[in-house]
């Protein structure tokens, strides 16, 4: 048997993630001994109630209540508490003790990523993070690593199990946003509060850190534009159905072509979007997740898979574990962050895209060419118009299929149109993405 150099790794977060990383740390320690070319010992797990019942069972001795005693003695802290505080100060304080740190807390590293990536390299240490943007879908390092000697162009991502969830049942079973919604959260892909996944906070985060890794240029998560799902009604759902699309809540990361005047920028952005049922993200069912990115040299890659779970996400997590015990092994200061290439971020209004406008309008005679005109005047040139007669009631809608505008130019229009004595109602303003 192999007399393994012993490396201490601290726990901190006991949740559904967090007891299945403990449980398959104790029950594979040696065979992640081999592959690390060391012994990783737990030696606790801090958490803030050690009596409270959790999804594995694990040896009581390993709890305690005291984080920093815990990480003070550690070579490798895992951070699986979630939020930002004490999570942002437990991390700082395991980087300056020389500790290097897996996490998956999206949140912290899209507000704090920064200050937590410039804490390691003061002092040589490295923060890995495979399991903040995707669950289990290995994404990080590809992009960070695999991919870095080419030139991304754009990466769109279903980066979020709970929206797909509901937009796919909406799709596939024609059920309304609450009843799926009250569905997610009897399965457990929910919160009771959903917030954060559908007004698409979630999906921002990841985006930010996506596009930080893509573009090698900081994005704060402010600069992320984002929309949530909770506007999409059946009748949405059946317009795209007929087109050939169906909608997905998207973030796109997206390299934008510089000019005379101005170099290279970065787009970020969320929201939901159609995309041609002939596209690869448009199969992603369920509470998966998926990651499609453009390069320059490799093409069109697509990561697919679970994008959350207990024991799915700390398959992601053992593997940083496994990586920031190679590197301890190995010796050396930790790999920083590369983002130096300081792009620019536009906002939203400087996007390109195709869209589809669904208006009410009055059904008499005239209105679809004075519609027209006012997109017209706006700069927007349409493409298809699709109209269907409301019986009874006086009114009809428009689908408007546009070709390609700038989001600065469909604002105003649409406003305009809004302000229409023909139009009603501006019932939706959907992208169409990955043409």
């Amino acid at each position: 048997m192999i007399d393994y150099r012993r490396l201490r790794v601290a726990l901190l977060g006991a949740g559904a993630v967090g007891s299945q990383v403990a449980g398959l740390l104790l029950k594979h320690r040696a065979e992640l001994a081999d592959r690390a070319g060391a012994d990783l010992e737990l030696v606790g797990i801090a958490v803030r109630d050690t009596t409270a019942p959790r999804d594995v069972e694990l040896p009581q001795e390993l709890f305690t209540t005291d984080a920093e005693s815990l990480i003070l003695g550690a070579d490798i802290v895992i951070e699986l508490m979630g939020g930002i505080e004490p999570a942002r100060s437990n991390i700082l304080q395991a980087i300056n003790s020389g500790a290097d740190i897996v996490t998956a807390n999206k949140a912290l590293l899209a507000t704090h990523g920064p200050e937590i990536f410039d804490a390691a390299d003061q002092v040589g240490a490295s923060v890995y993070y495979e399991a903040a943007a995707a669950g289990a879908i290995p994404i990080i390092r590809p992009l960070r690593d695999s991919l870095a000697g080419d030139r991304v162009n754009r990466i769109m991502g279903i980066v979020n199990g709970t929206t797909n969830y509901i937009l796919d049942r909406m799709d596939t079973e024609g059920a309304d946003f609450g009843d799926v919604l009250k569905q997610a959260q009897d399965l457990g892909y929910a919160e009771a509060d959903p917030t954060a996944d559908i007004e698409a906070y979630d999906a921002a985060q990841k985006a930010a850190i996506l596009a930080s890794l893509a573009f090698h240029t900081t994005v704060p998560l402010e600069a992320v534009h984002r929309e949530g799902i909770t506007s999409i009604d059946a009748a949405m759902i059946e317009s795209a159905r007929k087109a050939g699309m169906v909608i997905k809540l998207l973030a796109v990361c997206e390299r934008l072509a510089g000019t005379d005047d101005e170099g290279e920028s970065i787009s970020v952005r969320v929201y939901p979007a159609l995309i041609h049922r002939s596209h690869p993200l448009a199969s992603v069912h369920g509470a998966n997740n998926a990651v499609f990115v453009e390069a320059e040299a490799a093409g069109s890659l697509m990561f697919y898979g679970a994008g959350a779970g207990g024991v799915q996400t700390a398959s992601a997590v053992l593997g940083d574990v496994v990586s920031a015990a190679r590197r301890h092994v190995a010796g050396g200061v930790g790999v920083g962050e590369s983002t130096r290439a300081n792009l620019p971020i536009v906002p939203i209004g400087r996007v390109t895209t195709r869209y589809h406008i669904t208006l009410e309008v009055t059904d008499e005679a005239g209105v679809l060419a004075t519609v027209a005109s006012i997109l017209s005047e706006g700069g927007v040139s349409v493409a298809t118009v699709e109209q269907t007669v409301e019986p009874g009631d006086g009114t009809a809608r428009l689908v408007i299929g546009t070709h390609t505008a700038q989001e600065s130019d469909l604002s105003s229009t649409v406003e305009a149109l809004a302000a229409s004595a023909v139009v009603r109602r501006v019932v939706s303003v959907l992208r169409v993405e990955g043409d």
